[in-house]
């Protein structure tokens, strides 16, 4: 993949619903979220390997029986992989479940501009919008710009919303 240094034009971007050939770049791409976390493990690369497949599979199934109606999307630009967003759309409130982007492709305003879309439909459609954060995410930052406010804790995870008003 070649880096992003800017924020490609949204034209280039697309969601598309993820598939059983997403799988092996979906458990890449949920290996790079974690790639800080098992540096400080002292394991050899295939005990961090099993350990990742473990929690990927874990996560899935998680998502896939709590959010039965979410939408589980992969992110495109020009038609490569770069990211994941999976989102759940209830009566009340749009949840971010997931958003990830490889990291070549981070910290050059997609995320921000994915987000903001979500935002304008939460605007639009008089929905709050929620997301789950690790506290130590680099990403925290981001939410914090856009407007999110922690609303609650549960273990590691903050619980982040964002209201239409």
């Amino acid at each position: 993949m070649r880096p992003t240094t800017v924020r490609p034009p949204r034209d280039l971007l697309r969601y598309r619903a993820a598939t059983t050939e997403d799988v092996s770049f979906l458990r890449a791409l949920y290996g790079t979220t974690r790639e800080e976390e098992l540096r400080q493990m002292a394991w050899d690369d295939e005990a961090k390997a099993r350990f990742l497949d473990h929690q990927f599979l874990a996560q899935s199934k998680h998502y896939e029986s709590f959010y039965p109606d979410a939408e589980f999307l992969v992110i495109e630009l020009e038609g490569e992989r770069i990211g994941r967003l999976y989102v759940d759309r209830g009566p009340q409130t749009i949840e971010v479940i997931d958003i990830a982007l490889m990291p070549e492709h981070r910290r050059c305003g997609i995320g921000t501009m994915l987000l903001a879309e979500i935002l304008a439909e939460g605007q639009s459609s008089g929905k709050s919008v929620t997301i789950y954060v690790e506290h130590f995410n680099p990403a925290r930052h981001l939410y914090d710009r856009l407007g999110f406010r922690h609303v609650d804790t549960n273990g590691v995870y903050h619980l982040m919303e964002w209201s239409a008003s």
